[in-house]
């Protein structure tokens, strides 16, 4: 599985590629079925409380591309919201094959 992380107006510090590494290691465990997985981290101006977004885009073959975007205090935070905003579709997915 191909994973992408694009960091918008900041430098991604390595413990957070590890975090997200781990989460998506997580996430295909469950559902083999994805192949790619694309994470944009975006600091949203004004610089105010909630001001990082992560949005996450799974690629699944023969089905195509599921996306969320959450915003939150922490990226990791917004990182598994949007996580978890898209494990309803995945198991959809995984139910009908």
């Amino acid at each position: 599985m191909e994973v992408n992380i694009k960091a918008v107006h900041f430098d991604i510090s390595e413990k957070l590629v590890d975090f997200i590494n781990k989460k998506v290691e997580k996430v295909s465990r469950r559902n083999e079925s994805v192949a790619k997985v694309d994470v944009t981290l975006t600091l949203v101006k004004p610089e105010t409380a909630k001001n990082k977004e992560a949005g996450v885009k799974l690629t699944v073959p023969g089905t195509g591309e599921l996306f969320a975007s959450k915003t939150a205090d922490t990226f990791e935070e917004a990182f598994d919201l949007a996580l978890d905003a898209l494990k309803p579709q995945l198991e959809k997915i995984k139910d009908k094959k």
